[in-house]
């Protein structure tokens, strides 16, 4: 069940949503992905009785690109690794794993992303008292973990909605983008990605509704 939505603002100096087509060269999208602001709302408030479910994000600044060289490492961390370095020695050695990487990314960003509570199943709870919880916390600036826009280091300032904020960045086609992961039915864990053809109208992105099955539990 869905419940009434809840915005919040988001803003920073930095951003970048990967465009997934772009594999190892980091090329991001105009405006925030629903992954990432999913990702915003349950770094200020999570429960595991509910999931978040995104409704539209609203560009507050306009779209701004520029080009940085960032140092990333080849090899992802493995913990069986760490566990066999530990046991028989060894290492990780960065600098023999090195490789530098062009980042397309966004600069003075700004977002208001609106969300509904959807209910696990079997929880009976009025979804109010979430709501009210995050409008509380958003108030506070309390978060459980500090928010970020799209890569961990451009991290995220948040507060509430004011009224001067208004859409920009006008109208635009943006492709495919990442809507939800479809889970394997055997609770094993494995993902499969669903994407939508999003369109940035007016300076908002709406989010068209889900119907997949979002949590292997």
């Amino acid at each position: 069940m869905y419940d009434t939505p809840v915005s919040v603002k988001v803003w920073g100096e930095f951003a970048c949503f990967t465009r997934p087509e772009m594999k190892a060269e980091r090329v991001t999208y105009p405006v925030m992905t629903p992954s990432a602001a999913r990702g915003v709302f349950e770094a200020i408030f999570w429960k595991p009785e509910f999931t978040w479910v995104i409704r539209h994000i609203k560009v507050l600044k306009p779209i701004n690109y520029f080009s940085i060289l960032r140092n990333e490492v080849n090899t992802r961390a493995s913990d069986r690794s760490a566990r066999n370095w530990h046991k028989s020695g060894g290492g990780f050695y960065a600098s023999e794993d090195r490789a530098q990487r062009n980042t397309l990314a966004l600069r003075d960003v700004a977002y208001e992303i609106s969300a509904e509570i959807e209910l696990k199943p079997g929880v009976t709870d009025d979804p109010a008292k979430y709501r009210d919880q995050f409008r509380r916390r958003v108030m506070r600036g309390q978060c459980f973990s500090q928010p970020y826009l799209g890569c961990r280091e451009f991290t995220a300032s948040f507060g509430e909605i004011e009224p001067t904020d208004v859409a920009e960045g006008g109208t635009m086609e943006l492709g495919r983008m990442l809507h939800d992961l479809i889970y394997a039915p055997d609770r094993s864990g494995s993902a499969t990605p669903s994407f939508f053809t999003a369109r940035l109208e007016n300076g908002v992105l709406r989010i068209p509704p889900w119907n997949g099955a979002r949590d292997a539990a």
